[in-house]
This record gives C-alpha cells, sequence and structure tokens, in this order.
C-alpha cells in the first residue's frame, strides 16, 4: 500500500466588508513525492455555503484520453465534453449520482452533461477501453484539487466549522472529519490515508482502429 499525507496550513486572514476570510495551502504527498489529482473540500457546518455561480467546466476528448483525469465541481454544474480527436467517442456513465450516454459523435462536435446530484461519477467510453476519467460533484464552493507539486491554494473561506473531505481515485473512500478554523493562523493536523494499486487499463497499441 502506498502511504498518502496531507498537510494542511491555514496562512492568514484577509479582511474585507464582510467580516475575516482564511486563506489555506494543501500539500498532499504519496510517500515522499507530490500527489497529484487529490481532492479536499470543505463544507460549513455553522451556515448555509453562498449561492453557486456560474462555471465554465471542460473536460475533452484528446489523444484518445480524458484531459482532465479528475474534474471537480459544485452541484449542478454543466460540463462541456469536446470531441478534439478525429475519430468517434461513446462517452457513458453508470454511476448512481449521474447515469448517461451520449452515443457516437464526431470529431469537432461535442456534448454537455448537468450534474444535479453530489457524488462520484466516473467516465468511460464505449469504444475506447482505456478511457476513464472521474468527476468528483461537491455541495460546496471550497474544493480544491492538487497538481503535479502536489499543492494547492483556497481562498476566501471564513472562520468556522467545517466537514473536511479528502479523495483520491486510489482511495477505497473519501477520508471525513470535521474541522475547526479560527480567526488567525490555522494548521490543521497532518492526516494519512492508504491509497490502493493503480488497477487502470492500460492504453491499446496505436493503429487498427477500425475508424474508431
Amino acid at each position: 500500500m502506498t502511504r498518502l499525507s496531507l498537510f494542511l496550513l491555514c496562512l492568514g486572514l484577509t479582511h474585507s466588508g464582510n467580516g475575516a476570510t482564511t486563506d489555506l495551502t494543501f500539500a498532499i504527498n504519496s510517500e515522499t513525492r507530490p500527489l497529484q489529482d487529490a481532492v479536499a473540500s470543505l463544507m460549513p457546518l455553522d451556515f448555509a455555503p453562498p449561492p453557486p455561480t456560474p462555471a465554465e467546466v471542460v473536460i475533452a476528448q484528446e489523444n484518445k484520453e480524458y484531459d482532465p483525469y479528475v474534474t471537480v465541481i459544485r452541484v449542478g454544474t454543466e460540463a462541456m465534453f469536446p470531441n478534439r480527436d478525429n475519430v468517434q467517442h461513446h462517452l457513458y456513465s453508470v454511476s448512481k449520482p449521474k447515469r448517461f450516454e451520449k452515443p457516437l459523435y464526431a470529431s469537432g462536435t461535442s456534448e454537455s452533461v448537468v450534474f444535479e446530484k453530489t457524488g462520484l461519477v466516473t467516465l468511460g467510453c464505449n469504444i475506447h477501453d482505456w478511457m476513464v476519467a472521474y468527476v468528483l460533484v461537491v455541495p460546496t464552493p471550497w474544493f480544491v484539487k492538487t497538481g503535479t507539486d502536489g499543492v494547492a491554494h483556497l481562498r476566501g473561506m471564513p472562520p468556522g466549522r467545517y466537514q473536511l473531505e479528502v479523495w483520491h481515485p486510489r482511495l477505497s473512500k473519501s477520508e471525513s472529519r470535521e474541522v475547526t478554523l479560527m480567526a488567525g493562523e490555522n494548521t490543521l493536523e497532518a492526516i494519512s490515508l492508504k491509497l490502493k494499486p493503480d488497477r487502470r487499463i492500460r492504453r491499446a497499441p496505436t493503429g487498427g482502429s477500425g475508424g474508431y
């Protein structure tokens, strides 16, 4: 098993007309290496999150892969799925939060999907079995996904109690705990997680696609 350590550091407070807000930096590591595509979200427990704002989300089909591999969005968001390959794709999901199917559509065209329920949605392609991606739909505007450096930034949170959810494609289930962010500088205790082995289907050799 791979060990994952999550370190969260509150870097300070800024003040606006609506009161104090907290800036957070998240550093996530797998063993001693930065971990990409880990997601952390914070749901307020003492007040309702602010209403959603429109967001542009694109999950492209390019080079016979989904890009990005992991996407995190707020519930109610519409995602666009452009086909940027010169072959057809058949997008689908059988995940409970969002079951849908977008049959064969050609290069240069696009489909869209609205994600009305929270939860994890796994994307597949009926033509290219190795094409897998994940959409994590969360109820809060405060979420981050790590880049190649394993670090992500989150800004503009009010102090208070939150439910912290941490997720990665190789976790059996998300890790959850209650945290309290006080006015001033906050440091959250490191979280250690176990990751499953990477079981992704490896990409088929190029050629012999039969026009797909």
